[in-house]
């Protein structure tokens, strides 16, 4: 598929670090050689990536998330394959590819009047791709895992997997921002508004909101919906850990009724390498709850991580993260 790279064993050999008497990850998940393929193999789990960061520079954040695909692929590879991590449950896809368009972004001069319509006009390209990938993937009858990237890229897995069941996608959304903002342009931070817009996004919640990130237009516009709700993190602070398992439960019980996706936006872990870094989060281990209970429901459509944001320093903690994140999903 134009602007999609396939991959094959040997795109990714090199990066598996082989020993004597171990099995690697990456030596036992499958690869396709044509999108028409996926129905044939009989693995679950499909695995792409998407290396921009433009949604986020067009929502005035931090740039960097477009490495995290290189840091989960460098980590989950080299796990261990063995009866817990199940690689032959995961298809490797490949990558959006997203290079020409982040060239085209970093040439734009922040001071063009339309600098931020010109980066939301790349953004929409990627999300036709976006969409085309998780609908033939849901389509095959499998469960995409996505990693960002950034959070604009929601509206392209809502979208494809809408298409693809021909009926509105729930969301349920780990997450310190809803993503609700006007749909000015597109940027990172209005995946869900243009999805809500375009009816492909059916009920959605959004669990641990940060009170001092959204903004009062939202608050009141999610108050007087009757499909949309969030528990802000402020208040289940205040609980005990198993209070806030029960919780997470509850909402999970709002959107599982029906097919539905679960967002993971790394910003809302503590002190994680980020778009938004916040000193104030779930710690991973309570993220790694939270995946594991959504994995367990039968209707769950997608898993979509993004925003993790790593640097030289933090690249091994980022991989080594999406990689639990992931394992976690297809146990």
């Amino acid at each position: 598929m134009e602007g999609f790279k396939t991959y094959s064993l040997k795109d990714v050999e090199k990066i598996i670090k082989t020993r004597e008497g171990e099995t690697k990850f990456g030596e036992r998940v499958h690869f396709i050689e044509d999108l028409d393929d996926l129905a044939s193999i009989d693995a679950k789990y499909v695995l792409f990536g998407i290396p921009e960061d433009i949604g986020i520079r067009g929502n005035s954040g931090k740039a960097g998330a477009a490495a995290a695909w290189k840091c989960c692929l460098n980590s989950l590879l080299n796990i261990q394959a063995n009866q817990y991590t199940k690689p032959e449950k995961l298809i490797l896809l490949g990558e959006v590819e997203c290079g020409e368009a982040m060239n085209k972004a970093s040439n734009i001069d922040p001071a063009d009047p339309n600098y931020y319509l010109k980066l939301g006009d790349l953004i929409s390209k990627i999300d036709d791709v976006v969409s085309l990938i998780v609908a033939k993937i849901v389509s095959a009858g499998k469960t995409p895992i996505i990693i960002g990237g950034g959070h604009n890229n929601a509206f392209g897995n809502i979208k494809g997997a809408s298409e693809a069941l021909k009926r509105p996608l729930n969301i349920l959304n780990i997450d310190a921002h809803t993503d609700l903002r006007k749909t000015n342009f597109r940027h990172s931070g209005n995946g869900f508004s243009y999805a809500r817009k375009e009816k492909y996004l059916g009920k959605y919640r959004i669990f641990g909101l940060h009170q001092n990130y959204t903004p009062e237009y939202i608050f009141n516009e999610m108050n007087q919906s009757a499909n949309d709700g969030y528990r802000l993190f402020e208040h289940l602070i205040l609980m005990p850990s198993e209070k806030i398992v029960q919780s997470f439960r509850e909402e999970m019980e709002f959107v599982s009724h029906d097919n539905f996706g679960l967002e993971l936006d790394c910003d809302a872990i503590k002190g994680f390498p980020s778009s938004a870094q916040t000193p104030s989060g779930f710690a991973i281990n309570m993220i790694r709850n939270f995946i594991r209970i959504a994995s367990e429901e039968e209707h769950v459509k997608y898993l979509h991580i993004c925003e993790a944001a790593p640097t030289l320093e933090t690249e091994n903690k980022v991989g080594k993260a999406l990689s639990y994140f992931i394992t976690d999903f297809i146990r």
